[in-house]
């Protein structure tokens, strides 16, 4: 997977005049790439398609245009681009009432480091979780988090063969699991080799 780079990226003419018309096939992408886990967390598998559109997205809202803003954005977005042996993922947990969400907040603090990938046949791969800063306090765990799952090859090998996959969280106060859907593991398969 060639790394993104400017010359992967639309100025910022050329993307507004394609922003509205690509929005629709951009959306379905997202959607076929997110795992919803119980009725409160998402999690939003990244690559280098979901990736490019947020970095031209911050570009085009920014008017960001020169050279040091446009890498500086790559910089930010690119470490969330899945390498071949792992996938990456924005994990949103999502409470509209701002009282239950303040609440359920505190009682998840370390949600992101019980989230698991299991592959059939292989053992939990747990979440690395927010690499690039913490984002939880002794209050409370953030409302978004980034994660990486790194397989190991048999791993790997197995859902490139096929294998059914769980995605799921043993955390105490959010213990849950879903058997990923064949549409969205057939997308997630294409960013392992």
């Amino acid at each position: 997977m060639a790394p993104l780079t400017r010359d992967n990226l639309l100025t910022l003419e050329a993307y507004a005049k394609i922003r509205k018309s690509s929005k629709p096939e951009a959306i379905a992408h997202r959607k076929l790439r997110s795992v919803g886990l119980g009725e409160h967390m998402t999690l939003q598998f990244e690559d280098e398609k979901t990736i490019r559109r947020q970095i031209q997205e911050m570009l085009h809202i920014e008017k960001i245009f020169d050279e040091e803003g446009i890498v500086s954005e790559i910089e930010a977005y690119a470490p969330l681009i899945p390498d071949g042996s792992n996938w990456k993922a924005t994990m949103l947990i999502e409470y509209p009432d701002p009282h239950e969400r303040k609440r359920e907040l505190a009682r998840l603090i370390g949600v992101e480091d019980r989230m698991f990938v299991e592959v059939e046949g292989h053992a939990r791969v747990y979440a690395i979780a927010d690499e690039d800063l913490d984002r939880e306090n002794d209050e409370k765990t953030s409302s978004v988090h980034f994660v990486r799952f790194e397989f190991p090859k048999s791993a790997r090998e197995a859902i490139l063969a096929g294998a059914s996959v769980k995605l799921g969280c043993d955390h105490t106060n959010y213990p849950q699991h879903v058997t990923i859907a064949a549409d969205t593991l057939a997308s997630l398969a294409g960013d392992l080799r």
